[in-house]
């Protein structure tokens, strides 16, 4: 016991306890390895799909009733299917022109890891297989559309007013905090 007290009272050897009790914070903090065992699901729907299942039937009229009108509702205008980078993901990708004239991504039956400072990216870049595609999606245009909700599940992402979706041609789950994408998808118009 002596001993031990002894040591614990050298300068050098709190010093270098403070330091090695820091350095595991700070790890902790930047890894969070604890996300590696935590799922987030998230389920939303489709803005605007609620309304446009069912269609209106409009009263009775005397009048007669001109050409039937365009659908309003949600289109697709592209989607892909989601290829793995640096983590095993897989599911499907739609951008949308919803029926108010605005834009969002879609990420459908999502299944990925979870990860520290995860992003949803639109971007020019070409999807590449492989390592070749890890690190290629901050070397062009893209927009972040924000944090992902979730690893697991159905979400949507709106695309900012000022943003022309034809410029655009993938999307990146990108992990900001070490720069690599997790996966990606190529979008294919429709």
């Amino acid at each position: 016991m002596g001993r031990v007290r002894k040591v614990l009272t050298r300068p050098w050897a709190i010093a270098v306890l403070v330091v090695a009790v820091g350095a595991v914070g700070f790890g902790l903090y930047w890894f969070q390895p604890w996300k590696l065992w935590q799922d987030e699901t998230v389920q939303e729907a489709l803005p605007g799909a609620a309304e446009t299942s069912a269609p209106a039937v409009p009263p009775p009229s005397d009048e007669p009733s001109g050409p039937p009108s365009p659908a309003t509702g949600p289109r697709t205008l592209a989607s892909g299917e989601l290829i793995s980078h640096e983590h095993a993901t897989s599911g499907t990708v739609r951008l949308v022109r919803l029926a108010d004239g605005s834009h969002v991504v879609r990420l459908e039956n999502l299944d990925t890891s979870n990860g520290p400072d995860l992003r949803v990216w639109l971007t020019d870049a070409p999807v590449k297989q492989g390592r070749a595609g890890w690190h290629v999606f901050d070397d062009g245009k893209y927009v972040s559309l924000g944090k992902l909700k979730g690893n697991k599940g159905s979400q949507n992402y709106a695309l900012p007013p000022d943003v022309n979706p034809a410029g655009y041609s993938s999307v990146s789950i990108w992990c900001d905090r070490f720069d690599v994408s997790f996966g990606a998808a190529e979008l294919a118009r429709v």
